[in-house]
């Protein structure tokens, strides 16, 4: 029995999940080639009905107090995650979750661990789990963490040259599975650009999943680097007052209308009273 129902979808010639994912997701998940010259980029989000993607109150900062750990939510998350070569996040995305925290499929849905293993190894013949990729411009992570301390779990930090030399003086070249990556940033900022160049030349990434923050996300989108997106919308509502801080989807861009981004609905599913949606993106208006 599905986890979903879908209410729009496109259909597709051959199957690509094997039946136990078709079932659980109510139907087939593709996408397109990645090009020559980068990722195939995938944003995936949960977000209330007026647009909050985070409370941004300690302990309940992550996407599980918007979505309240919806198991739809958690298994399109974790069926992402087995399609990407890598998901990248931002520091703050990193240090909003516990510090068990895995950007693996199963750690999302654990249930669905076989299946995902089965759709990731056998089918697309891609490495047992997703290369987890962290921008920090400052450096200031805590190692601590399991997402740097899993051995079976491979990650990349892309960091400034600041940033690398706090890193190495906190350790983290003692960490077998951790690689390290500077790049030049102006006002702070990596360029987007330049993390894709690094991630598809030297790394292999042909289709990377963004799970933000709003941040982060902001900056591919603004540099064109999203190609979809996948929104969990939740039945509940944030609200926002002059004193707090509750980001949306998008934080510290913002567009005309003359140049903001629209996309094309691709797919419609539900469960109870969550939706979740996927777009493509088309450009400008």
């Amino acid at each position: 029995m599905g986890l979903v129902r879908t209410l729009v979808d496109q259909k597709h010639a051959e199957p690509v999940l094997p039946r136990g994912l078709r079932e659980l997701y109510d139907g087939d998940l593709h996408f397109p080639a990645a090009s020559a010259q980068r990722p195939y980029v995938i944003g995936n989000f949960v977000s209330t009905l007026d647009g909050v993607v985070s409370f941004k109150i300690k302990g309940h900062a992550g996407g599980s107090a918007i979505s309240a750990s919806d198991a739809a939510d958690r298994f399109i998350m974790g069926l992402l995650r087995a399609s990407a070569d890598a998901v990248i996040i931002g520091s703050r995305t990193l240090h909003d979750v516990s510090p068990e925290g895995l950007w693996i499929p199963e750690y999302t849905y654990p249930s669905g661990k076989d299946l995902y293993t089965e759709y990731r190894v056998n089918v697309l013949q891609k490495p047992e789990y997703p290369l987890t990729v962290i921008v920090s411009g400052s450096g200031r992570l805590d190692l601590n963490r399991a997402i740097f301390r899993t051995p079976k779990v491979r990650t990349a930090v892309i960091t400034t040259p600041a940033g690398r030399d706090e890193l190495t003086k906190a350790g983290v070249t003692t960490l077998n599975s951790v690689e390290l990556y500077a790049l030049d940033a102006v006002g702070g900022v990596i360029h987007p650009q330049a993390i894709m160049k690094l991630l598809h030349l030297k790394l292999g990434v042909r289709i990377l999943l963004h799970e933000g923050g709003p941040t982060l996300f902001g900056t591919f989108l603004e540099a064109q680097l999203i190609d979809e997106l996948f929104l969990t919308v939740s039945p509940q509502i944030g609200g926002r007052a002059a004193h707090t801080i509750r980001p949306g989807l998008v934080q510290d861009v913002e567009f005309s209308p003359e140049s903001a981004p629209w996309f094309q609905l691709l797919s419609l599913k539900q469960r109870n009273d969550y939706l979740y949606l996927r777009y493509r993106l088309t450009g400008p208006r």
